[in-house]
């Protein structure tokens, strides 16, 4: 274990993995189901909302989504869908984590040039989400397309009503960015280039995740780490229920959660008063 661990936190510790590093690696992988658990049952969902209404104020949120790039080297057998949009090779990792800074989800198969909305269409979260007969909701940037499943920012808030969404939505959306960070920093292997093959690459960076969320379990103490990537592309993409009827309707719950939340922040104002 300690080799496999100076691995993950020491970049220049690169060497092939051994045979130690590689049987450590699995069983810490097949923990993964045990310590990285997206919320599915009903009873996980309310669960989730209570932990996050306990914290912060998003009616009906069960964790933030978002996606960040792991550095890769250069593969000779593949072309250029491995150089994002910063112009450097990587994997884009989505996860998405709870109101307790705990990843409940991680997907890193997808090469660093695929947009974020489509890591997240083509995941499994998204079918849970989808086809869930519970009301929740995943709190995302402006990189995803709107829907019942997954909030997003107004783009121009131009009432005092949605003002005062995106203040509360930016507040809360940026605990994803911050568990980013917090992982990077524990595991800098994560920051700089994985020099491995790229079969390995995923599980490695799943090793790390559950890891990191184990360290949670324990209490064990968070680093500062300041997220340097944020996307804010915007992407066209949706599904096929019919991208129209999933745009309306999750605007017609943004509306709804933007009303809510300001009549809740007007009351707090008058009872400040």
């Amino acid at each position: 274990m300690k080799i496999f661990l100076r691995q993950l936190s020491d970049p220049s510790h690169q060497t092939t993995i051994c045979k130690t590093s590689t049987v450590v690696m699995n069983v810490v992988l097949g923990k993964a189901n045990i310590f990285i658990k997206f919320p599915r049952r009903a009873a996980a969902v309310v669960e989730a909302k209570r932990l996050w209404s306990g914290r912060y104020r998003f009616p009906n949120a069960i964790g933030v989504i978002d996606c960040t790039h792991v550095r890769i080297p250069k593969f000779q057998e593949f072309g250029d869908e491995y150089i994002n949009r910063k112009g450097y090779l990587s994997i884009n990792v989505q996860a998405t984590s709870n109101a307790q800074e705990v990843f409940t989800s991680v997907d890193c198969q997808w090469p660093g040039s695929v947009h974020d909305s489509r890591i997240f269409k083509n995941s499994n979260i998204y079918n849970i989400l989808r086809n869930s007969t519970e009301e929740c909701v995943l709190l995302g940037d402006d990189g995803y397309p709107i829907s019942p499943w997954m909030m997003t920012p107004w783009r121009n808030s131009a009432t005092q009503e949605q003002q005062n969404y995106n203040n509360i939505f930016c507040r809360e959306r940026v605990i994803i960015e911050r568990c980013f960070g917090q992982l990077k920093s524990r595991f800098p292997i994560l920051q700089y280039k994985i020099r491995n093959k790229l079969d390995k690459i995923p599980s490695m960076i799943i090793a790390c995740v559950v890891l990191h969320n184990i360290a949670k379990h324990l209490n064990d103490e968070d680093f500062d780490y300041s997220n340097e990537e944020a996307n804010f592309e915007i992407n066209g993409e949706n599904n096929n229920l019919t991208s129209n009827m999933i745009h309306q309707l999750g605007q017609q719950k943004r509306e709804i959660a933007t009303q809510l939340l300001f009549n809740n922040h007007s009351r707090f104002q008058k009872y400040k008063s």
